[in-house]
């Protein structure tokens, strides 16, 4: 298990981080729902040359022999990306988009199609495969102005 919101957690490990970096105007939140999820929402601008919001967690966890995550969430029928690091000195993510369908989903990615990318060009570098992974997260940045909600029950190694 990487993480599980129906434990006692606190939003504080989760780090919010906008387009504002760049001068851009979107707005993310981030919150731990009594329900037992954390919820990730707010609202994508294109002001300013910007055009996403991300939640990042950093962590330190061995892959050991798994060869994917599940993740159990609730989108607003939007894609979004998944995002890890393998190292936190890495500048480059690990990514994999996927959509949501409005419903609770188990969303499963395959470790070995997580591509590599910097600022959102692919980089000339092999797919993930390290033993580690040293940050987790999610982006929305789909090209357009939207709002977005994406609740997340539990995020595991598979």
């Amino acid at each position: 298990m990487l993480f599980d919101f129906s434990q006692n957690t606190s939003s504080s490990a989760w780090q919010i981080v906008d387009d504002g970096v760049m001068g851009g105007r979107s707005n993310g939140n981030f919150q731990i729902d009594p329900k037992g999820f954390g919820v990730f929402w707010g609202k994508v601008s294109l002001e300013n040359n910007g055009g996403f919001s991300s939640v990042r967690h950093a962590l330190r966890a061995n892959v050991g022999a798994a060869t994917g995550i599940k993740i159990r969430l609730k989108g607003d029928g939007k894609t979004y990306q998944f995002r890890i690091k393998s190292s936190s000195s890495d500048r480059h993510s690990y990514i994999s988009e996927f959509k949501t369908t409005g419903t609770w989903q188990e969303v499963i990615i395959p470790l070995s199609t997580m591509y590599p990318a910097f600022r959102g060009r692919k980089l000339a570098i092999p797919n993930f495969n390290s033993d580690q992974i040293s940050e987790l997260a999610f982006l929305i940045g789909n090209k357009k102005p939207e709002s977005f909600r994406l609740e997340i029950s539990q995020i595991e190694l598979n």
